[in-house]
């Protein structure tokens, strides 16, 4: 059972991983950013501070979800 629990954490680690660094370069920042070569242009019609809002708040619960899996790796590794 335990190592079941450690694969599935060991997922749940990478999947946030992999979502924390692209939420992170979606971001458009001062310069513009990976999120203008998306269609950065036709932001404004999107309501681009809505989808920049939306974007943080998922940024932080995959950020959240890898500090929390993290924690539970370094526990379930000590044997």
């Amino acid at each position: 059972m335990r190592d079941v629990l450690l694969y599935v954490m060991l997922v749940v680690n990478i999947v946030s991983m992999i979502g924390c660094i692209a939420g992170v370069l979606m971001h458009s920042g001062r310069g513009g950013g990976l999120s203008d070569m998306f269609g950065g242009g036709g932001g404004a019609a999107l309501g681009s501070t809505s989808a920049e809002r939306n974007l943080t708040r998922i940024t932080t619960v995959f950020a959240l979800a890898w500090v929390l899996s993290v924690l539970a790796l370094s526990f379930l590794y000590v044997r």
